[in-house]
């Protein structure tokens, strides 16, 4: 049985990120970056969830959300660190060898104006 979706109301814009597993670089190149903004880019089509914003670092990503259903972002962020992690490990030939990311993504509402710009 699998853990439950978080509670993430539709309607709200949420900063959602994760980080590597161990503080591993997992972007080091321009084909890295490259790669994941193509998952980024099928997993907004997949789903009705809007991208604001992004920012990619060495070792973890950060987005700015906009999820149009409840349970969207879950979904949206589970598919996208999935795919990432599966195709990563695939282009390194790795795969079984370990964790990308250290667990979950983290979600916060953006709760006003400043907080948003903040982002």
């Amino acid at each position: 049985m699998g853990r439950p979706q978080r509670a993430a109301q539709g309607g709200l814009i949420y900063h959602a990120l994760n980080r590597s597993n161990a503080k591993m670089p997992i972007f080091e190149k321009d084909g890295d970056y490259e790669a994941f903004e193509q998952v980024l880019e099928e997993a907004v089509a997949r789903t009705q969830t809007r991208l604001l914003a992004y920012c990619v670092l060495r070792t973890h990503w950060h987005l700015v959300v906009w999820p149009r259903e409840d349970g969207e972002l879950s979904r949206f962020t589970g598919w996208l660190t999935l795919t990432h992690t599966q195709r990563w490990h695939a282009h390194r030939h790795s795969t079984g060898t370990g964790h990308v990311y250290q667990g979950r993504f983290k979600s916060f509402p953006v709760q006003d104006d400043n907080h948003f710009y903040t982002v």
